[in-house]
C-alpha cells in the first residue's frame, strides 16, 4: 500500500474533497509526491495536470475542483526539484535539472503508479515547464493520451535583448562550468515581490491567495533556476524543434498562449505546434503568463477551449 503524504490547506485554499496525496518512486529511486482527486458520480475520463516551474499541487486546487466538476478524474503532481518531492541540491531553494530524460522517466512512473486508478480516456494538461515536459513526455511514448492542453507551455524562452543563439551558449557552457550556481548570481524572490509590476497574473485574490500557500509551509518555496536548469529549458525547447518523435505525435495538442507574455516564447510556441500533425496554437488577448491564475474572463476563455478539445476527447454522459 502507498504511504500517504500531505497536502497543505489553508482557508483560501482547502483541499478538495475526495482526494489523497501519496509518495511514488521515480527514476533513480528519488521519492515524489502526487495527488488523486475523484469526481462525484461517474467519471468522464482522467486529467494528468503538471504544474509549471515553483508550482507546487497546492496551488492548482481551484483548477483540480473545476475538473473534477466536469467530471473528471485528477492526478496531479510535484516534478522533481519542487514542493514536496525530492529538491535535486543541498540548498533545496535552487531550481535545478539534469537535463530532461529524469523528467519523462517520472511521468512514465507517475502513469505506471496511478494507471488502474485512471479511467480512460486520458487528456494530458500542463502548465509553462510542466507543459513543456508533458509534451516530450507524450512524444517520447509515454502513456495512452486522447488529447493534451498545454497552458503558456515553455517551448521556449524570451531573453530579452540578448540573442537567443548567444543565450544558449552561455547555458550550455555554464552548465557544465557552474551548473549549480544560480543564473547570473541572483537568487530572485519570487515569493517576496510585490503583486504590482508582476509579470504572472492581473488577479490580485489569486496571487495573494497562492502566497498564503507558501507562507504556510515554506517547504514548498523555490527561488530562481541554476545555469544547469537553463540549460535544460533550451536544450528542451530544441529537442522539440527537431525530434522525428513530434510529427508522429497523432493526438489533438492546444497550446493556449498568453497575450501579454513575458517570460515564455511565443514564436517557438507556434514553431512547434506546427510540427504536431493535430496541433493547434491560440491566444488569449491581455493575459499574462500564469493563465489559470488569472482573472476570471481570462479563465474562462481558457475553459472555454479546454471544454471544446474534451467534449471531442472524452465526451460526458452527464
Amino acid at each position: 500500500m502507498s504511504e500517504p503524504a500531505p497536502l497543505v490547506s489553508i482557508p483560501e485554499a482547502p483541499v478538495p474533497d475526495n482526494g489523497t496525496a501519496e509518495w511514488f518512486s521515480g527514476a533513480g529511486a528519488v521519492r515524489l509526491r502526487a495527488a488523486l482527486f475523484l469526481p462525484e458520480g461517474h467519471p468522464r475520463g482522467s486529467v494528468v495536470l503538471s504544474g509549471g516551474r515553483t508550482e507546487p499541487i497546492e496551488k492548482y486546487f481551484e483548477v483540480v475542483r473545476e475538473l473534477q466538476d466536469r467530471g473528471f478524474v485528477v492526478l496531479i503532481h510535484d516534478w522533481r526539484g519542487q514542493g514536496l518531492s525530492h529538491r535535486l541540491l543541498p540548498d533545496p531553494l535552487k531550481g535545478h535539472a539534469h537535463g530532461f530524460a529524469d523528467f519523462v522517466a517520472d511521468y512514465r512512473a507517475l502513469l505506471a503508479h496511478f494507471e488502474t486508478r485512471l479511467p480512460k480516456p486520458w487528456i494530458a494538461m500542463g502548465h509553462s515547464m510542466g507543459g513543456c515536459l508533458t509534451l516530450l513526455s507524450l512524444a517520447h511514448g509515454v502513456g495512452d493520451f486522447s488529447a493534451a492542453v498545454l497552458s503558456a507551455p515553455m517551448l521556449g524562452l524570451q531573453t530579452g535583448n540578448r540573442p537567443k543563439r548567444a543565450s544558449r551558449a552561455l547555458a550550455w557552457i555554464m552548465g557544465r562550468v557552474r551548473p549549480s550556481e544560480y543564473i547570473l548570481g541572483n537568487a530572485g524572490d519570487p515569493h517576496g515581490e510585490a503583486f504590482e509590476g508582476n509579470i504572472v497574473t492581473h488577479d490580485r485574490a489569486r496571487w495573494t491567495r497562492n502566497k498564503a500557500i507558501y507562507k504556510a509551509d515554506p517547504r514548498l518555496c523555490l527561488n530562481a533556476g541554476t545555469w544547469s536548469w537553463l540549460n535544460f529549458a533550451f536544450s528542451a525547447s530544441a529537442w522539440l524543434k527537431r525530434s522525428p518523435a513530434v510529427p508522429r505525435l497523432d493526438i489533438p495538442v492546444l497550446v493556449i498562449a498568453a497575450g501579454e507574455e513575458r517570460l515564455v516564447d511565443t514564436a517557438d510556441q507556434r514553431e512547434i505546434v506546427a510540427r504536431l500533425p493535430q496541433g493547434r496554437w491560440m491566444e488569449i488577448p491581455g493575459a499574462y503568463h500564469e493563465l489559470l491564475q488569472e482573472t476570471d474572463d481570462i479563465r474562462a476563455a481558457f475553459w472555454t477551449e479546454f471544454d471544446a478539445v474534451t467534449a471531442q476527447a472524452a465526451p460526458s454522459s452527464r
